[in-house]
């Protein structure tokens, strides 16, 4: 079933930062389950800033953003004929990602009502899943042979990379989504903004075993691809001489009393656990651990960067003051105020009513693979096409997003982890504070390695 959603519109401050120019993690909301189902909006190009601008931090600057910024023309809806392109999101019972095409929907509606892309409206048609491979297929060919969208951005999915990755490849598009599948990350046609739940669990990890901790227990929800992510945080503690103990819970959690107790005896007082769950099924497990007094059992307590949101750190109180340490894939928006981070969050206020977990990492990643899009997409001349649209996606170089510790670049790359650097935050108050700034993920892992030996290092963004 296919909703049509409202379309976003973005605005001027785009290409400033695109001069410079992927869940994993893992879902955000708390799920619903529906059959496949499309939101189609249209918004007003974005046009960008330049890189400075776009991480700038003055107070005069940053006070004054409003969405009219999202756009080339404030205020003037875009008539053109539509730019069409799609996306596919997993949403079910503890497991939902929608948040992440619903904020970029929100950013399309943000730059129609302000210009859209050279005038055309941009609209996004979102397909959701239940992890059906068969369903999964029939939603990429439904938006290829009846949507005839021209490029694929947001895509959020527990296995549609490795579904569809081919069948992309074959017909020539290159997809901007938050990667969770090995397959968004080690193929030629799949960029993500996010670095998914193996290399944001990597970080996660890497900062308990950098507080030296004796013991690492990783406790994730049992979903397809749990020993691909497992393989990541296993690399880093056998290279730091730590045991770690890999656990899987199914999800939603029916007992989440024993799931806390179980990996705190694991973990022991000297160690950490590090959870990768939604944020729903995050909370349920840590109130657990604070119901039974739990909380300081352990030396700290880790997630993955879905736990990277105000609405984990509100519902925990402040009993978890620094002792929870969330890897963060995106700057973390509590205290940042540039030009970049207030827009989002003027977007998010305006337009994205359909985003249910509010700020934080999974809005912030729909945001940026918009923001990407219309900066490719402005830089076409002629028709926007398969083959147009695609080949300005692949050409995004260098790319200051505003949102990231690098420069995003997608790259002729037999795979693709452009974010691979980035924070981690702890609760305060209701707020996720900084504990951690820019931070490179280990090359121990030997997927980074493989990908910096092709790629690179990215410059830090401004």
């Amino acid at each position: 079933m296919r909703a049509h959603m409202p379309v976003p519109k973005v605005k001027g401050m785009l290409s400033a930062r695109r001069t410079i120019v992927l869940a994993a993690a893992v879902a955000i909301a708390a799920a619903g389950c529906s059959s496949s189902s499309s939101s189609s909006s249209s918004s007003s190009a974005a046009s960008s800033a330049p890189a400075s601008s776009s991480s700038a931090s003055s107070s005069a600057s940053t006070s004054a953003v409003n969405t009219s910024q999202c756009g080339t023309k404030p205020g003037v809806a875009a008539t053109g004929t539509p730019i069409v392109l799609g996306a596919i999101a997993t949403n079910q019972p503890g497991t939902s990602f929608t948040d992440i095409p619903n904020m970029a929907n929100a950013y399309f509606a943000c730059v129609n009502a302000n210009g859209g892309v050279n005038g055309h409206p941009v609209k996004l048609i979102i397909e959701t899943e239940q992890t059906n491979p068969a369903q999964i297929a029939a939603d990429a060919k439904q938006l290829v042979d009846t949507d005839h969208v021209v490029g694929i951005i947001g895509n959020t999915s527990i296995i549609e990379c490795s579904v569809d990755s081919s069948y992309w490849q074959k017909l020539g598009y290159f997809i901007i989504d938050s990667g969770i599948a090995p397959e968004c990350y080690s193929t030629s046609n799949s960029a993500a903004v996010n670095m998914g739940p193996r290399y944001s669990s990597d970080g996660a990890v890497q900062y308990a075993l950098a507080q030296h901790v004796s013991k690492v227990v990783f406790d994730q929800s049992n979903v397809p691809g749990t020993g691909y992510i497992a393989a990541g945080p296993d690399a880093l503690a056998k290279a730091a001489n730590v045991p770690i103990v890999n656990l899987t819970e199914n999800v939603p959690i029916s007992d989440a009393d024993s799931v806390a107790i179980k990996e705190v005896d694991d973990a022991g007082p000297n160690g950490a656990v590090v959870l990768n769950f939604t944020p729903p099924e995050a909370l349920v497990i840590l109130q657990a651990a604070q119901k039974l007094g739990l909380e300081d059992r352990v030396k700290l307590w880790g997630c993955s960067t879905p736990c990277n949101t105000d609405f984990l750190a509100q519902s925990l109180g402040p009993k978890w003051n620094s002792k929870l340490f969330v890897n963060a894939e995106l700057t973390p928006p509590d205290g940042t105020n540039t030009v970049t981070m207030n827009l989002y969050k003027a977007i998010l206020k305006q337009y994205g009513s359909a985003v249910s977990g509010g700020i934080g990492s999974f809005s912030q990643m729909g945001f940026t693979e918009a923001e990407i899009a219309v900066h490719a997409l402005q830089t076409i001349t002629g028709a926007y096409t398969v083959a147009s649209v695609n080949g300005a996606f692949k050409a995004v170089s260098n790319y200051n997003t505003g949102m990231l510790c690098q420069l995003w670049t997608y790259g002729d790359y037999p795979l693709h982890i452009p974010n691979n650097e980035d924070y981690t935050v702890t609760p305060d108050n209701g707020k996720m504070i900084t504990a951690q700034g820019c931070t490179q993920i280990s090359a121990v892992d030997p997927q980074i390695a493989q990908y910096r030996s092709v790629a690179g290092t990215a410059a830090m963004a401004p």
